[in-house]
């Protein structure tokens, strides 16, 4: 791709001045007809992720497929990823660009008009750049009409800067969430959401709520740089060191690739090393560490609904430093083929401490009655403190999943109540700060225990100084937030039963 047409991030914040000289001065006809290779990409993903696939899944095969290094790499995943999370605003900049404005687009033609609009509006490209390749996409993908069609809406979004756009859709409201929400891109339930989670979580008071809520939603729009978790006692320290991986203040175990792809690293594909966040590392070493009564040896860890195995892959590795035994279940057989794959390193170094299991995890508790010590349930969840690293799942989740997931939390969480031994402990966790997914679910759930008591876990979270997390709420349980700790906004409940 030639230098005038690659551009650069310049995050979703900026704005840019734009002048009638900027715009393309090419006929549709000149154009090219194909899309270069990185637009291609994004767009090829753009459509799986439109059919029920998962970007994060989906776009590093693609990126292999098309042979895509370096900054051709770079840029076809800021095009992508910009574009899954910014489409909410591009298609209200859309909508009023198209004439008569609001008109119906083709789901095909919208996609590759959202992902001109990330390059006109929010990365470094040259409008002429953006507007012919898009065009070049539209001709390829669909054909000579809409690449006309493209060519007109996307010269008429290049005649506005972002800020411009910015001030022309907020007009549209009056409603202050729904204008956050067109302005940051997210689904207004969403907002109110985490509105309420900021207060219901004791983050945020009246007073600072709203300028809280807009860190937290600019922070959903950044990229986040990779984060990994050495697993203990399987020498991969020292191979992170070499790539050029740093340690990672927030946890332990943490560490951050400033560049690169992690998946081309020995010590990731051999399992002594993952991608994992910070947050997720967090709460498995928080579990590890917590007292339990009683002097059952070795003891017994359970994680209860361990697919993909990204915190069992942790919690394997303390247990066989420890001594313990770790079950890790899951009810889904390919997610415990992916669960084995990633214990396989703590397998192959220490042979029985681990075993993967395929079992309803709602029904271990009555069949395994007081079995274990400690007992993980990383709960299915709406994965709304996921979203800066998940860009379609804000577009995909509605208000319907959460009256779909509260029951089987509810179940779960009991479950493992059940299946913990007299002075054991169960951390209950969420990658969604809703009260709805995390607060309630506890409560309801200790209501029908009179047995069970919640602890504090905030002094269990310990940074890599070994120093307590700051800012994670007023307790007993924690809350941490992307834009407070850096990581992905994880929900964690102690709770010891007898």
């Amino acid at each position: 791709m030639a230098d005038d047409q690659r551009g650069r991030p310049s995050g979703s914040r900026s704005g840019r001045g734009r002048g009638p000289r900027q715009r393309s001065a090419q006929a549709p006809a000149q154009r090219a007809r194909r899309g270069d290779p990185a637009r291609d990409t994004a767009y090829a993903v753009m459509r799986a992720v439109a059919d029920g696939g998962y970007a994060n899944l989906v776009l590093p095969k693609a990126l292999r497929t098309a042979g895509l290094h370096g900054r051709d790499a770079g840029f076809a995943t800021e095009l992508t990823y910009g574009t899954l999370r910014m489409q909410g605003l591009y298609d209200a900049v859309l909508d009023a660009a198209v004439d008569p404005p609001g008109r119906s687009i083709d789901p095909t033609v919208r996609d590759i008009l959202r992902l001109g609009a990330h390059q006109l509006l929010a990365m470094r490209v040259p409008d002429h750049a953006a507007v012919s390749a898009t065009v070049a996409l539209a001709r390829q993908h669909v054909g000579t009409g809409a690449g006309g069609f493209v060519n007109a809406v996307l010269r008429r979004v290049s005649e506005r800067s972002r800020q411009e756009w910015l001030e022309l859709v907020e007009a549209s409201t009056t409603d202050p969430v729904e204008r956050l929400a067109l302005t940051h891109s997210h689904p207004a339930w969403i907002v109110r959401a985490l509105r309420a989670a900021l207060i219901g979580h004791g983050s945020s008071t009246a007073e600072s709520v709203d300028m809280d809520l807009v860190a937290l939603l600019e922070e959903h729009n950044r990229a986040a740089a990779p984060t990994l978790v050495a697993r203990p006692g399987l020498g991969a320290e020292v191979e992170l060191e070499r790539a050029g991986a740093t340690p990672d203040e927030t946890a332990p175990t943490a560490w951050v690739m400033p560049s690169g792809d992690p998946g081309g690293l020995a010590v990731v594909r051999d399992g002594r090393a993952a991608v994992q966040d910070a947050g997720s590392q967090l709460l498995a070493l928080a579990l590890a560490s917590v007292p339990v009564d009683g002097d059952a040896e070795p003891e017994s860890w359970l994680d209860l609904c361990a697919g993909p195995g990204g915190k069992a892959g942790l919690l394997g590795a303390v247990a066989a430093q420890r001594g313990a035994t770790l079950r890790a279940n899951e009810v889904q057989p390919h997610r415990a083929d992916l669960v084995r794959n990633t214990l396989a390193a703590v397998r192959h170094a220490h042979p029985g401490t681990v075993t993967v299991t395929v079992d309803d995890g709602r029904e271990v508790g009555e069949s395994d009655r007081g079995r274990y010590q400690r007992v993980l349930v990383d709960a299915p969840c709406t994965g709304l403190g996921a979203l800066r690293r998940r860009p379609e799942a804000r577009w995909r989740r509605t208000p319907k999943d959460l009256a779909e997931l509260g029951p089987l939390q509810r179940d779960l969480l009991a479950s493992a109540i059940e299946a913990t031994a007299t002075g054991g402990v169960v951390l209950y966790s969420t990658c969604s700060p809703h009260l709805a997914e995390t607060q309630f679910v506890v409560q309801d759930v200790l209501r029908t225990r009179p047995d069970v008591t919640l602890e504090d876990v905030r002094p269990l979270l310990l940074d890599r100084a070994g120093n307590p997390l700051p800012d994670t709420g007023p307790g007993p349980t924690a809350q941490l937030w992307p834009h407070r700790h850096g990581t992905d906004g994880m929900f964690l409940a102690l709770l010891r039963v007898g």
